[in-house]
């Protein structure tokens, strides 16, 4: 029963999916719930300049070897965001997971605590990600494997277990640890938005065959839409957004179900470019038509023309948040490009894909964080 329950709910939203490309238009003033377009204005104007980046320390190659409490490296985690505060960067975008607070919330909540003070102390607040729907959908707890030599992100996980995704009957089961994490933050100056889920619907075909990128947007919908319910439900101080990601800007795109719902339940909007400037100046131009703060949770990648020097000064004339991927060249291993999945390489790549430090502390490109300094004010 639960499988053709299921098998249902996937065929109705592939028919929503498609219906939605020809017809939806998004409604920028929807009543979802989220906070007032004048909230949110009051809430950014009471920022800086958002610039920052994602952050997972150079010694952790996916979010559980960041935060398991026998490879959490708080030593690490302080100098690497002291060279990001001498930088410029006033913001971290850093990714939890589900699997962590339900085999020990007070511990997880304890060492996110930690982190949270010490990245205040370097003056960065932090954008939190609870979910991911990228990279490996089968996550585990405890000794986390190599990482493939020369591999982009190879043992970065999804979070929830893939299991858990492709069953919407199962869904509330993260509901505890979604409110109970906004309950234990809800209040924390320290944290600059709840960024839900990273990139609903994204397809990893690597692992991910039989799932079909249809079924799992239509299966996000269900999840993001409970999500933001879910968090709405705490009413934390903090802003919610879920970014989109995927041909931003092109209005049939916006229309699918999975970014409709996106766009119209975010308090701030949020989206990810990885193209040159003209692709980032369409995400723009369409997404202020919200007339609500606008930024861009993911940028930069050397080597499809997003580039801090035509990207970053572009943004800051906008007024756009601004978090490149990386920082520290390290396990994570994104200096390598994403076709490092199918393509061979047997030494560093060049350029760098992404990060912006080697571990030693030296800037990848010098003229990049002297730019990054110039545009933040951080720089003579």
């Amino acid at each position: 029963m639960k499988r053709d329950m299921i098998a249902i709910a996937q065929i109705f939203g592939s028919i929503i999916f498609v219906l939605g490309c020809a017809y939806a238009d998004v409604d920028w003033t929807k009543d979802t719930g989220r906070w007032p377009v004048e909230k949110a204005n009051e809430w950014y104007a009471q920022q800086p300049w958002i610039v920052g980046a994602n952050f997972v320390p150079s010694t952790a190659s996916n979010q559980l070897e960041m935060w398991q409490a026998e490879t959490f490296d708080p030593e690490t985690i302080d100098r690497e965001l002291g060279w990001a505060a001498a930088t410029g960067f006033n913001a971290m975008r850093v990714f939890l997971h589900d699997m962590l607070w339900a085999a020990d919330a007070e511990g997880f909540e304890k060492r996110i605590d930690t982190y949270l003070s010490i990245a205040d102390k370097h003056g960065i607040k932090t954008m939190l990600v609870p979910l991911d729907s990228v990279w490996n959908p089968y996550p585990k707890l405890g000794p986390q494997e190599e990482p493939v030599p020369h591999v982009h992100n190879s043992r970065w996980v999804q979070s929830p277990h893939l299991d858990l995704q492709k069953d919407p009957s199962r869904y509330d089961e993260l509901k505890p640890y979604i409110t109970g994490l906004l309950k234990r933050f809800k209040d924390d100056k320290r944290i600059l938005a709840w960024d839900l889920m990273n990139e609903p619907g994204n397809p990893v075909p690597q692992y991910e065959e039989g799932w079909t990128r249809e079924e799992k947007e239509s299966a996000h919908v269900i999840l993001v839409s409970k999500l933001f319910a879910w968090a709405r439900e705490v009413n934390p101080s903090q802003p919610l957004t879920a970014g989109i990601w995927v041909d931003v800007g092109n209005p049939k795109r916006a229309a699918v179900p999975l970014d409709k719902l996106m766009l119209e339940n975010s308090d701030v909007i949020t989206f990810h470019t990885y193209g040159p400037l003209p692709d980032a100046k369409r995400a723009v131009e369409f997404l202020v038509q919200s007339k609500r703060p606008v930024i861009c949770t993911e940028y930069m990648s050397r080597g499809s023309g997003s580039l801090f020097e035509v990207i970053l000064p572009y943004f800051k004339e906008q007024q756009v948040g601004a978090m490149n991927w990386g920082l520290v060249n390290g396990r994570s291993q994104t200096i390598y490009p994403w076709d490092s999945w199918n393509k061979k390489y047997t030494a560093e790549p060049e350029p760098w894909f992404h990060d912006v430090f080697r571990k030693d502390g030296t800037p990848y490109d010098p003229k990049e964080t002297e730019l990054i300094k110039r545009l933040t004010g951080t720089g003579k």
